[in-house]
């Protein structure tokens, strides 16, 4: 079993940053590709962005392009998300999963997941 912990949301202003953690224990780091997903009130899990066990491919979500970056310290077992130019769109509950298959994008894909961690964007 993996177990993964998040920390670093909150409450931000429009424009502002926060970058977000994902600490890993139980399994083997560099056996998972790494991803964050978020889930707004009344909407299904959405996919972020993932990144592969080291780091060579990472994946985003179209609307975060070139606003967020995903990054992984194998040596820490954690897996970041840095979210710069935040928009009040952006608020929801933020969510890291850990993927042992070789698909991306579907929450079904994953196989451990973290609680989740809050991030409120006000305008």
């Amino acid at each position: 079993q993996v177990q993964l912990v998040e920390s670093g949301g909150g409450l931000v202003q429009a424009g502002g940053s926060l970058r977000l953690s994902c600490a890993a224990s139980g399994r083997t780091f560099t056996d998972y590709t790494m991803g964050w997903f978020r889930q707004a009130p009344g909407k299904e899990r959405e996919f972020v962005a993932a990144i592969r066990p080291y780091g060579g491919s990472t994946y985003y979500l179209d609307s975060v392009k070139g606003r967020f970056t995903i990054s992984r310290d194998n040596a820490k077992n954690t897996v970041y998300l840095l979210m710069n130019s935040l928009k009040p769109e952006d608020t929801a509950v933020y969510y890291c999963a850990s993927n042992s298959g070789y698909g991306i994008y579907g929450p079904t894909l994953y196989d451990y997941w973290g609680q989740g961690t809050q991030v409120t964007v006000s305008s």
